[in-house]
């Protein structure tokens, strides 16, 4: 599928319509938590927040469509939609699915890092090679670490049918943070703040102690998250400076992480 022709006008209007809704969701969470349970706020805030969380991500796609973005990148965005969805239905099938729709969605990320990213951007040779190595390797060791130690914390502490596949989802969220590095500072942001989301959402359903009113920095880390990736990712594809995904040549420069 091709990329569509840019409207841009109709695209700055569907990121604008996605602040606000991001911005109401938000407040719907704070309303929520503040709220007497059981009570009319708390149930309206409770609609609020069910309504406004699944249209987030489409409202994004669209505008990535209407930049002449890239369709796996829009992918990408409406599995984070499914994720969402499923999420919010809650039990332990329906968080299956979720989980499942978000690693679809990392592997459309993964894909979109090989084409629009890479280690031959902005670097000269020589000594710039060997640092961007050294920087990369460095990288990908602090990932590794953090991986191992989170799901070594949290692989207790896990109902024991979801230890495997919150293990393997783990990874592939990690891959696709560390991918984030080959784009750019933006995407690399993105990265960590889904790792950092998806962290208090593994924490929660480990019964670790949750912050006050943890569903508010769950999305609040997932959609600045999503809005980074989705951004940084639309201007390394329109950089036509961007390495074509082909054999580096010998003399080919190189860009650190």
């Amino acid at each position: 599928m091709s990329p569509l022709a840019p409207r841009p006008r109709a695209a700055r209007a569907l990121l604008v319509a996605f602040a606000v809704l991001a911005v109401g969701h938000l407040a719907a969470l704070v309303a929520h938590a503040a709220a007497a349970p059981g009570g009319g706020p708390a149930t309206l805030a409770d609609t609020a927040v069910h309504v406004t969380k699944p249209a987030l991500m489409p409202l994004l796609a669209a505008h990535v469509l209407l930049r002449g973005g890239p369709p796996l990148l829009a992918g990408a965005l409406l599995f984070g939609c499914g994720g969402d969805t499923f999420l919010q239905i809650g039990g332990e099938r329906a968080f299956r699915v979720g989980m499942g729709s978000f690693a679809a969605g990392h592997l459309c990320y993964l894909l979109l890092f090989a084409r629009h990213g890479g280690p031959g951007r902005g670097r000269s040779g020589g000594a710039g090679d060997r640092a961007g190595r050294s920087r990369t390797a460095l990288a990908a060791g602090l990932y590794a670490a953090a991986l191992v130690t989170t799901v070594l914390l949290l692989w207790p502490d896990l109902p024991a049918a979801l230890r495997i596949p919150v293990a393997g989802y783990s990874l592939l969220l990690t891959a696709m943070a560390f991918g984030a590095l080959r784009v750019g500072p933006l995407v690399a942001v993105g990265g960590l703040l889904f790792l950092l989301s998806d962290s208090l959402i593994a924490g929660g359903i480990a019964q670790w102690p949750q912050m006050p009113a943890p569903q508010f920095w769950i999305m609040l880390t997932y959609t600045a998250a999503q809005y980074a990736l989705a951004v940084g990712v639309l201007a390394a594809a329109a950089d036509p400076d961007a390495p074509a995904p082909a054999e580096p040549r010998p003399t080919a420069a190189y860009r650190a992480p």
